[in-house]
């Protein structure tokens, strides 16, 4: 409930009716004094998204503790004392993927390994340097060990003689040194590839030509695009997931494909409050250098794994020999799932790079 003062006059500022209470019986508007603080703004802010009057903390304690009982008693129609699953997704997702990026970062290119296109001006002016930055140089080319005047001249020669084949060396791609020379080798009929074929040559032709030899540069890139893709994939994943559930107990009348993604969301919100404890445990083991507390994360890993047999027990209701049967299937199909979607938001990744 808003801490803000009730009017005075009982015409709802909304809609015009008369409000008998607080709240008007037609369109539910608050009867409140319209304006307000910033720490009334800002209360108002985290009730919308958590109902943080006492739904987010009893929802919080039945998720964690009661597996599959949420799902359940949605399903029973009871659901005004517990947060929207919806609502609560979103909520712990932005959280979640917040803290995600926050804490970790996918950045191969930035690696110390220094790479070069050895000319003659960059010849000379490696010749030219003095013995302290010669050392920190070739350190940093022969993963931490200087290299000799000797040693050096002869990686020089052969990376001069290496051919620059870009960050693809697939057959027959690499050697195509521009979009220009590809179309003619088209034109000439020699080579027939349909539409997606050109597309992944027109693109790998690109890339290397961006790119040039660096391949480190190009994962950290690739990396960084498709870490980005991954609240997508959870989200596309979650009609599917509701399928393969609705799929799986199709004998059972009473569950509704709703019912069914219901229990998905509501699982979905388990693995994001789990995996933010393991992310902070983790942080604080390489802050304390406490590598027992790896094994707590292993646990939560295995806790995940038990919850949702038990979550998949407890609300559908099936015998325990069924529900581990279905348990396995139900993790078979998900895997199969995760993979294609990786898959294909790999390409997806390649083509944003």
């Amino acid at each position: 409930m808003s801490h803000v003062h009730q009017r005075k006059e009982k015409n709802c500022l909304n809609c015009g009716a008369e409000v008998i209470g607080r709240y008007c019986h037609l369109c539910g508007q608050e009867n409140i004094e319209p304006k307000e603080s910033v720490a009334h703004f800002v209360v108002h802010f985290f009730n919308d998204i958590t109902h943080f009057d006492g739904k987010f903390f009893v929802t919080l304690k039945d998720l964690l503790f009661r597996p599959g009982y949420l799902p359940r008693e949605y399903m029973n129609g009871r659901r005004m004392r517990y947060l929207n699953p919806v609502r609560m997704y979103l909520f712990t997702s932005f959280i979640f993927f917040l803290v995600f990026f926050s804490l970790y970062h996918f950045d191969v290119s930035e690696s110390k390994r220094i790479k070069f296109t050895f000319d003659s001006e960059t010849d000379q002016m490696i010749d030219s340097m003095p013995v302290k930055d010669f050392n920190n140089l070739t350190k940093s080319l022969n993963h931490g060990k200087p290299m000799s005047r000797a040693e050096f001249k002869n990686y020089r020669d052969s990376v001069k003689r290496l051919p620059v084949l870009g960050v693809f060396d697939s057959k027959g791609v690499a050697n195509y040194k521009s979009r220009a020379q590809y179309d003619s080798v088209l034109a000439t009929g020699k080579v027939k590839d349909g539409w997606l074929m050109r597309s992944i040559t027109y693109r790998e032709i690109d890339i290397n030509q961006r790119y040039e030899n660096q391949k480190e540069k190009f994962v950290g890139d690739f990396i960084k695009s498709f870490m980005h893709h991954f609240p997508q994939i959870l989200f596309i994943s979650l009609p599917f997931v509701a399928l393969f559930l609705k799929l799986l107990y199709i004998r059972r009348k009473k569950f509704y494909y709703v019912s069914h993604a219901i229990f998905t969301i509501h699982f979905y919100i388990f693995v994001f409050i789990t995996m933010l404890i393991a992310m902070f445990i983790s942080k604080l083991r390489d802050w304390l250098v406490w590598e027992w507390m790896g094994y707590i994360n292993g646990l939560i890993s295995l806790l995940i794994f038990f919850y949702l047999y038990k979550a998949l027990r407890n609300f559908y209701q099936q015998r325990r020999g069924k529900t581990i049967l279905k348990y396995f299937l139900f993790l078979f199909s998900f895997s199969f799932l995760i993979i294609f979607l990786f898959i294909v938001f790999g390409f997806i990744s390649v083509f944003q790079v």
